[in-house]
């Protein structure tokens, strides 16, 4: 790979993978919230009305914002029956197919993801529930979510363009050949 490309997919990977350490955090806001909602909901009858929608609002970035990196790992479901029985060129020629497919995919939804962004953040959008958070965040979380996806899998693309490894070291990051 030239120099100049692999600098960028650098990049890129290691602002996926600090996006991504930091979005695992979420879920020690998510399971106080649950347990606590379940606990007041269960034992003294008294449901709140922020737990179960704050969780949901939490969620939703912490799964968008972990896919790109999770692209990186080769964390995704994939076929790994077939894959496995396959050879590395092939399994290489599959992935020279399947980057592309992500990144049109991902370029797609992208299109359609930006102006409800938009909207959302311009009209301050809120839940319009007893709670009414802004909903606006999270659905600005989409549109950034799929740019990142399509940045790793075109870093991925490149990686399997020209012939990179997709071994992993102790640390989690991909070993460079």
């Amino acid at each position: 790979m030239p120099l100049w490309l692999s600098v960028i997919a650098r990049a890129i990977t290691a602002f996926n993978r600090r996006l991504f350490q930091i979005t695992v955090w979420l879920m020690a806001i998510v399971v106080p919230v649950m347990l606590y909602e379940v606990v007041m909901r269960y034992f003294f009858n008294a449901p709140t009305v922020w737990g179960m929608e704050l969780a949901v609002l939490l969620f939703g970035p912490y799964f968008l914002l972990g896919g790109p990196y999770l692209l990186h790992l080769k964390g995704h479901v994939a076929l790994d029956l077939l894959r496995q029985r396959l050879s590395a060129a092939w399994t290489r020629r599959l992935d020279l197919v399947n980057y592309p497919v992500i990144v049109l995919f991902c370029g797609i939804l992208l299109v359609y993801s930006v102006p409800a962004a938009l909207s959302a953040f311009e009209y301050r959008e809120t839940s319009f529930s007893a709670w009414n958070p802004p909903v606006w965040p999270v659905k600005a979380a989409v549109p950034l979510a799929l740019l990142l996806m399509l940045l790793q899998a075109l870093v991925e693309f490149a990686r399997a363009l020209f012939g990179e490894t997709a071994d992993t070291n102790e640390t989690g990051e991909r070993a460079q050949a």
